[in-house]
């Protein structure tokens, strides 16, 4: 038995990605309002400072005040129907591959955890790590995410996870599409990098790891 852990967006799900999908299905619904989308705004104001051209990725003020069960519930009906289109094949049956292998199979993404945890369940995964969003009193508020993987912040929940499981990550198996997985492709023993462009792809043909294509 292995690790093996996906990126969402641009891996699992080809187009949009699926947290601003989500915000726009929520503004449609009407479950976003003046006071969510300014606070939205105020995040980014208040640290872009900190977070810099990031802090976009970091917000998730959009949810202040909304009802943590409510938005999940939201996220559990939307999501399956959604996004059944935007699979990215190849990336998906390699992910059901380790799991008839008998890895255990972990999501890891920026997107928020109550929509991470809906495409774990869809696709089969045994878990899923997202942004865990501030929250007081069963609400959202406007704080930073507590839990936030991304960039190097990946490598140390992949540290974490390996501890908790009694795995190397010598002997994980990485799957992203972005340059912001960089770090945790090279810390890993089996990176492979899915449908990558600009820096990714010079360093995965470069070192001479898996390529999995659009193609497939």
């Amino acid at each position: 038995m292995g690790l093996a852990v996906f990126d969402i967006d641009g891996t699992l799900v080809t187009g949009a990605s699926t947290e601003r999908r989500l915000f726009r299905a929520m503004l449609a619904a009407g479950l976003l309002g003046p006071r969510q989308l300014l606070a939205f705004a105020a995040f980014a104001v208040r640290y872009a400072p900190e977070y810099g051209r990031h802090v976009f990725k970091k917000d998730k003020a959009y949810l202040s005040g909304l009802a943590v069960d409510e938005v999940a519930r939201f996220a559990a009906h939307w999501a399956p129907g959604a996004l059944r289109s935007s699979w990215f094949g190849p990336a998906v049956e390699r992910l059901r591959e380790h799991r008839r292998r008998g890895d255990r199979v972990v999501l890891l993404s920026g997107t928020p955890d109550f929509l991470a945890r809906v495409i774990a369940g869809e696709l089969g995964a045994d878990d899923a790590i997202g942004s865990r969003c501030a929250a007081a009193g069963g609400r959202y508020t406007a704080a930073p995410p507590l839990v936030h993987p991304f960039g190097g912040a990946k490598c140390c929940l992949v540290e974490q996870l390996c501890r908790e499981l009694g795995e190397s990550p010598a002997d994980v198996a990485a799957y992203g599409d972005s340059d912001h997985d960089l770090p945790l492709l090279r810390a890993v023993g089996r990176p492979v990098a899915v449908r990558p462009a600009g820096g990714l792809a010079r360093v995965a043909r470069g070192a001479g790891w898996e390529i999995i294509a659009a193609s497939g």
